[in-house]
């Protein structure tokens, strides 16, 4: 551990991050990713930010994997089996995989390399980002005392709504201490109704479980080696084929749900325990979520919708109203968790741009359901909107 070091364990990360490794070492293990930088908030990065971006992720391939942190995989994570428990033994950071420039008040990054490999680096950079950014513009928080009340708050409004919630909020946390902090609180208070967290460092050092499944680059690559039209449903076809019925929440908006719905058969709907929402609006897609099931034949009661996209106890409270009665709502809360002491979030991303699935360099793209969050070439996006017939 290096006090020094914004982030100070290889598992602080986000839960998915670990499973897909996993999945694409076995499947896809020759593989090679290209990600990039995405500064949707447009903001400016003070005086020699990139420098001190560098720094920090130059310490980060000096972490590795303590045998404390492995047996609490082994305990918590069966289904990561002992062969990708060794090659996480092995692992470690190669700063040489990522290119940072600055020019001015705009921060370029470039990420390079086996697909197995590059996957860990898009969290702990945003979180890097995040935290260096706060500290260089000398950004004014709220009080220890008052993130703990406002979190007690929200604690307080959750477990009246007789809700489940997790913890998501890794990405773009205001500090490591305040995820901590909150963390914490919320472990101490030992909501019944807490499900857990998608960092995996932090549940290992406060004993909480950690959560998540697959991330968009998942159904990305899919769809640059199978075709956008297959790739949800492969996606999840070689999802089960290495996780059986554990991890078992489906991706709805890689290619919009209404493409996600036309893959997610019968069989896929029955095995899978549900599905989450990441964009759009989260009542008309609980609505047709509902009418999927119902037309499969499906009891949506015995289902789960798991919501993650820009969440507050106003939105929650609203969804969950909504739900009572026709299907199981699950709230993984982010920002509004761990970046809620004052100044504005950061709104930025790391996406994956292009992969090799065969011989070629092959533009990788998400159509989401808002335009807003839709990422890659242009070109490819009209391609694929054509291909999938996507006004």
């Amino acid at each position: 551990m290096n006090e020094f070091s914004i982030v100070s364990s290889l598992l602080d990360n986000d839960f998915y991050k670990f499973t897909m490794q996993n999945a694409v070492i076995k499947l896809f293990p020759l593989v090679k990713t290209k990600y990039e930088f995405i500064n949707r908030g447009k903001h400016s990065f003070p005086k020699n930010f990139a420098n001190l971006l560098k720094e920090n992720l130059n310490k980060m391939s000096d972490l590795k994997l303590s045998n404390e942190e492995r047996i609490f995989l082994e305990k918590n994570c069966p289904y990561l089996d002992s062969t990708y428990l060794d090659f996480l033994n092995k692992y470690q950071y190669n700063p040489k995989e990522v290119n940072i420039s600055q020019k001015g008040k705009n921060i370029q990054m470039h990420i390079e390399g086996l697909w197995h490999r590059t996957i860990l680096w898009e969290v702990p950079l945003m979180a890097i980002i995040s935290e260096l950014y706060y500290q260089l513009t000398n950004a004014k928080r709220i009080s220890d005392k008052k993130i703990i009340l406002l979190t007690k708050k929200k604690l307080n409004k959750y477990k009246k709504l007789n809700i489940k919630i997790g913890e998501y909020g890794t990405r773009r946390r205001f500090s490591y201490k305040i995820h901590k902090l909150v963390l914490k609180f919320i472990k101490k208070k030992d909501p019944s109704f807490f499900i857990g967290s998608s960092n995996v460092h932090l549940s290992h050092i406060l004993s909480i479980k950690p959560i998540g499944t697959h991330g968009h680059e998942w159904v990305m690559f899919h769809a640059a080696k199978y075709g956008f039209n297959m790739a949800d449903k492969i996606a999840m076809k070689n999802w089960l084929n290495i996780y059986g019925k554990n991890l078992g929440i489906a991706l709805s908006d890689t290619y919009t749900t209404p493409i996600f719905f036309k893959n997610f058969n019968q069989k896929l709907a029955n095995i899978f325990e549900g599905i989450r929402h990441d964009s759009g609006d989260p009542i008309f897609f609980t609505e047709e979520t509902i009418k999927h099931y119902k037309k499969l034949k499906i009891n949506p009661l015995k289902k789960k919708i798991i919501f993650s996209d820009n969440l507050n106890p106003y939105k929650i409270a609203y969804i969950s109203s909504y739900c009572k009665n026709k299907i199981t709502p699950f709230f993984c809360i982010g920002t509004n968790f761990t970046n809620d002491v004052g100044p504005p979030s950061m709104n930025i991303v790391i996406k994956m741009v292009k992969a090799i699935p065969k011989k070629k360099w092959i533009s990788v793209i998400k159509l989401s359901n808002v335009k807003e969050k839709s990422t890659g070439d242009k070109k490819m996006i009209i391609y694929a909107k054509k291909i999938l017939k996507i006004p």
